[in-house]
C-alpha cells in the first residue's frame, strides 16, 4: 500500500497552517528580533510548502522555485541583520 496520496494533503494543511502562524508572528511580533526571525520561518516554510506540492503533481519546476526562493531568503536575512547590526545596509 502506497502511503504517501495519503500523507501529502495533510502535510500540505500543516505547512499552510504553519505560514499563517509565520505570518501572523510577523505582523503582531512585539520586536524586530521576532519579526526578523518569522520572516527567516515564512520562507523556510514556503520552501517546504513548494517542495511538498512539488512531490505531490510530480513536477520539478517548483523544486527550481523553492530553490530560487531560498536564495533570495538567505540574501534578504543577510540585508536585514547587516541593517540592523550596523545600521547601514553596504
Amino acid at each position: 500500500m502506497i502511503i504517501l496520496p495519503h500523507v501529502l494533503p495533510v502535510v500540505l494543511g500543516m505547512l499552510v497552517a504553519a505560514l499563517a502562524l509565520a505570518a501572523w508572528r510577523l505582523f503582531m511580533g512585539p520586536s524586530v528580533p521576532d519579526r526578523v526571525l518569522a520572516l527567516d520561518t515564512l520562507y523556510i516554510n514556503a520552501l517546504a510548502l513548494l517542495v511538498a506540492w512539488g512531490v505531490w503533481r510530480d513536477s520539478t519546476l517548483y523544486f527550481e522555485v523553492a530553490l530560487l526562493i531560498g536564495l533570495l531568503g538567505f540574501v534578504g536575512t543577510v540585508v536585514v541583520a547587516t541593517r540592523l547590526l550596523r545600521g547601514r545596509i553596504v
